[in-house]
């Protein structure tokens, strides 16, 4: 099979299609024909070196595809059903990939849209179920129009939590779509929230990094009452919790329950750009940007 890995870390440019054996399912995995997957910065995080491991690596964690292979004890699919899930060791930028977590793609998605939701769905499920954000919840959410922000903002919404979300000035319109209530980032942010917000903050979300952790301790009152997927030096200097999406509290039951909130018109989450699988390093430099709104997927097969 066709799949996409990196012999050395270093740019986009290390990226290269391979010729790799098909791979197999294993007790409790399906095996999809890959139709389309989604590219996060832990991709491109994990391509330059700052994360390690053993060479040559396979990339891609998220994808959407086509039941072809069960596994033993893997009773809830069938061959030719559709489904979206985590590639089982990250290899999804591939023709083939083999899963262990999967849903069926909710009926109004096509391909792409369903590649891009596991990880951003998982992630927001997971910071939200962190800070037991319910019905009455003040959060800020830095960073809310990207895929995780933006996740985030529709899940608590729908969980009745009131939603304060920081980004540039032009997603503002964006943001309100969400149901949250914009601001800006950056320098006098505590002051901006408690305009919107003089009750208080219950509790924040950092989404997006860039220094913002002290002023969203401040407005919740205590470290415990925010999470951060984005600055791992900072919560070790602040106290906040770094939440990074692996080991055992991963909130895989995420995947089942997003079909509804789609299907209800309560969730959304759009495609930025579309790329073929080929030109995967033109699809890690815009990811490196930091400014798509929405998901970067690669179109397979």
């Amino acid at each position: 099979m066709k799949a996409i890995q990196y012999s050395r870390f270093g740019g986009p440019e290390v990226l290269e299609v391979a010729e790799l054996p098909d791979p197999h399912p294993g007790p409790g995995q399906i095996r999809v024909t890959v139709r389309a997957a989604g590219i996060n910065p832990v991709d491109w995080k994990m391509r330059s070196g700052m994360m390690g491991g053993e060479l040559p690596q396979t990339t891609g964690r998220e994808l959407a595809g086509v039941v072809d292979e069960v596994g033993e004890g893997a009773s809830d699919v069938g061959p030719g059903d559709r489904v979206f899930g985590f590639a089982a060791g990250g290899g999804g930028a591939a023709q083939l990939a083999v899963l262990s977590d999967y849903a069926p793609i909710p009926p109004s998605l096509d391909f792409a849209e369903a590649a891009g939701l596991p990880v951003a769905v998982e992630t927001a499920v997971r910071t939200l179920d962190l800070l037991g954000v319910t019905a009455g919840t003040t959060l800020v959410v830095n960073g809310a129009a990207g895929a995780v922000g933006s996740s985030a903002a529709q899940i608590a919404r729908a969980r009745d939590a009131r939603v304060i979300g920081t980004a540039s000035p032009n997603n503002h319109d964006y943001l309100r779509s969400l149901g949250a209530e914009p601001t800006t980032y950056g320098e006098g942010l505590a002051e901006r929230v408690r305009e919107l917000a003089p009750g208080g903050v219950d509790a924040a979300l950092d989404a997006a990094g860039g220094g913002a952790l002290p002023a969203l301790i401040e407005l919740t009152g205590h470290p415990d009452r925010v999470v951060t997927i984005a600055d791992y030096p900072g919560a070790q200097e602040t106290g906040a919790t770094f939440s990074g999406g692996m080991g055992s509290g991963r909130a895989l039951h995420a995947l089942r329950e997003i079909g509804g909130l789609i299907e209800s018109g309560q969730f959304t989450l759009p495609v930025a750009q579309m790329f073929p699988l080929e030109q995967i390093g033109e699809a890690h430099r815009l990811s490196e940007t930091g400014h798509v709104r929405g998901k970067i997927v690669l179109l397979v097969g």
